[in-house]
């Protein structure tokens, strides 16, 4: 008898009593063709946090130390979380294995990583430290063994205090003397200069919808597609659209990487958004996201609270 014919002979008896076993025929079909059936299960998406909702930038780091929302996370009931680098004390590789050993050990997946940088200056040498920086963070989430890594792509610097930008709801006047265009060229060179370590890596990297040249989903979607690459795609932030939110999240959906989910149970710091997290999720599952999605609290009460009312409510929305 051929390898074929045993092979075919094993899989008809698997089929025969598989009921007997307790397992439908169809599941055992669904499993190994789950790609190409229509019938294929949907599973929830998992729930992060990250730990910037236990600091928020109130206080010194030192007193929200990365090591204690990994603890709390895993108490209330988190799948993952994302880490904030500048909350973190240190980059040494010792220091980043102990924080992996200690989610590992909690049950937690080390999901998100959430940088900082900008690109859009006139000043080429300050572009270059910039993307040196990224390319930095991109092999510290490959020392923790994050897939994924939050860009930005700066701003002008025309309003200094993020206060009354805000206020002003991220808009901000060009820098004197150049152009919208030239700003979208240096932030997508700069980000084309990191995509090789991107893919060695294998670190995704996540453009945010987070002011500047990002502020709109029409702005980020120009920076991913010009930069055309599978190593670079979107973190969503439900939160950092003031106007036609849902509308700017459908543009974002098909491209995205990681979903950032605010709430502001207490009241916002800036702002506080009536978020329908129903059509959020919908937005989302109809373009097939099935990852993370990492809660950013951003509101006034304790997290202690807040946050476990957050991942009810996120939970509840994207099962």
């Amino acid at each position: 008898m051929s390898k074929n014919s045993t092979r075919r002979s094993f899989l008809q008896k698997c089929l025969i009593t598989a009921p007997v076993m307790g397992i439908a025929p169809h599941t055992i079909a669904r499993t190994t063709d789950r790609g190409r059936d229509s019938n294929s299960i949907k599973k929830a998406n998992p729930i992060g946090v990250s730990t910037y909702s236990f600091w928020r930038f109130k206080g010194p780091k030192e007193d929200t130390p990365i090591e204690y929302c990994i603890d709390q996370a895993a108490s209330m009931g988190f799948d993952g979380v994302e880490l904030l680098l500048i909350q973190m004390k240190s980059d040494d590789n010792g220091y980043l294995q102990q924080l992996k050993r200690r989610a590992f050990h909690a049950g937690l997946d080390l999901m998100g990583f959430s940088t900082h940088q900008g690109f859009v200056y006139p000043d080429k040498e300050k572009r270059e430290s910039e993307i040196e920086k990224t390319i930095h963070q991109i092999e510290l989430a490959y020392q923790l063994g994050i897939p994924t890594m939050r860009l930005n792509t700066g701003r002008w610097g025309t309003i200094k205090s993020f206060n009354e930008l805000m206020a002003n709801k991220g808009i901000e006047p060009i820098l004197d003397g150049y152009t919208e265009d030239q700003g979208f060229e240096w932030v997508i060179d700069a980000i084309e200069r990191c995509i090789p370590t991107a893919e060695k890596c294998g670190v995704t990297i996540g453009l945010e919808n987070h002011w500047g040249l990002g502020r709109t989903a029409a702005g980020v979607l120009r920076i991913v597609d010009a930069v055309d690459s599978p190593w670079f795609q979107i973190t969503s932030d439900t939160g950092n659209f003031l106007e036609n939110s849902y509308e700017q999240l459908e543009m974002m959906a098909p491209q995205t990487s990681l979903i950032q989910a605010k709430t502001y149970y207490g009241g916002g710091t800036w702002y506080t958004l009536d978020i329908d997290y129903d059509r959020v999720a919908k937005i989302f599952q109809d373009a097939g996201y099935q990852g993370y999605v990492s809660v950013e609290f951003e509101g006034k009460e304790d997290p202690k609270t807040a946050l476990p009312k957050s991942l009810e409510r996120i939970r509840k929305a994207f099962s």
